[in-house]
């Protein structure tokens, strides 16, 4: 009898846990394109400087933030999606003029946003696991 109510438990927590889907972009037109693509629904969007070769952003404040943003999502309430955008290399990224900038009004990398509100963490705010908690949980 325990047994059976232990795996009903189980199957209980897995229904309460949220899941996200996540799409890798690099550039502006491929983030644009995931926002049209994934419409209606709730989208987070991290920006974070470009990766080299190696995997190796030119940002590093981007580099120290990602496993902190990752990790904040396991608080996502409801089915999202998470797009990881990297926005160019370094030169593009400085240019008052990139799309970035201009479209998004994005002032610095990292920036977490909730995609169509007013709510964002922008550089150090994303190593803050409670500010992630709260982007994440609220409506």
């Amino acid at each position: 009898m325990a047994g059976s109510q232990s795996a009903s438990q189980a199957t209980l927590e897995t229904e309460l846990m949220a899941t996200y889907k996540e799409v890798s972009v690099s550039g502006f037109e491929e983030f644009d394109q995931a926002v049209k693509e994934h419409q209606g629904k709730t989208i987070f969007a991290y920006f974070s400087g470009s990766k080299d070769a190696e995997g190796k952003s030119w940002c590093p404040d981007c580099v120290e933030a990602e496993p902190v943003v990752r990790e904040g999502l396991k608080h996502v309430t409801e089915d999202c999606v998470f797009i990881y955008c990297q926005v160019g290399d370094r030169s593009y990224w400085k240019d008052p003029n990139n799309d970035f900038r201009q479209k998004l009004k994005l002032t610095a990398v990292p920036t977490l946003l909730k995609y169509g509100t007013p709510q964002k963490l922008v550089e150090s705010e994303c190593l803050q696991a409670n500010l992630l908690e709260m982007i994440f949980t609220e409506d």
